[in-house]
């Protein structure tokens, strides 16, 4: 049974622990405070600095939060399999930030974390409403994901389609630098009232 840490308690933290939930996986959800809430009464909860009980750990933080999270966790990840959700987007601006400009939040996360740390990149190409439904338009969500870690890749493909979505291996790493576009554009549409929150891009079967 696969084991995941959920950091963070927002929109997209709380519909990565409804996917874990209904595969049946082990659920560790970590904020500032160990308070459980009502939503995930089958998940165990934890502060930020606790042990990290997942074998997947999930970052649902915006990439400005990640400095904080490596500060507790960079030496504490070993043999585990860090995703990356966040696009390389200004909230403030909806804008590009000019320091990520040609590479990726998941590329600059392998880069500060130990060798035996895998990332992959997963669900910024998804909306948090079409995770809870399950459903994109008529059609199955599709999660596209990335990375180096076969194994790791393995464990986020069965964690996905045990929850009835669709999986979808979109290559090495260094894909997550396209996965960011598709997310930055689906993001900025939505926010201008061009596309709807609950909907989003999809891939036909």
């Amino acid at each position: 049974m696969t084991s995941i840490s959920i950091i963070g308690r927002g929109k997209m933290g709380s519909a990565i622990a409804d996917i874990a939930a209904r595969a049946g996986a082990s659920i560790q959800i970590v904020n500032r405070s160990a308070k459980p809430t009502g939503d995930h009464p089958e998940a165990t909860y934890a502060a930020l600095g606790d042990d990290l009980t997942g074998d997947l750990v999930v970052l649902a933080v915006p990439y400005s939060a990640y400095p904080n999270i490596l500060k507790h966790y960079r030496d504490r990840l070993g043999g585990k399999v860090v995703i990356d959700i966040s696009n390389t987007i200004d909230f403030s601006t909806y804008e590009q930030p000019e320091a990520l400009i040609g590479t990726s939040t998941a590329l600059e996360l392998a880069r500060q974390l130990p060798a035996d740390v895998a990332v992959l990149k997963a669900f910024n190409v998804n909306l948090a409403d079409t995770l809870i439904t399950r459903t994109n338009g008529t059609t199955a969500t599709t999660v596209l994901f990335a990375g180096d870690d076969a194994e790791g890749k393995i464990a986020l493909a069965d964690l996905l389609q045990a929850a009835g979505l669709r999986a979808i291996d979109a290559g090495p790493l260094p894909r997550s630098k396209q996965l960011e576009a598709i997310g930055f554009l689906q993001m900025v549409l939505a926010s201008t009232g061009k596309t709807r929150y609950e909907s989003g891009f999809t891939l036909l079967p």
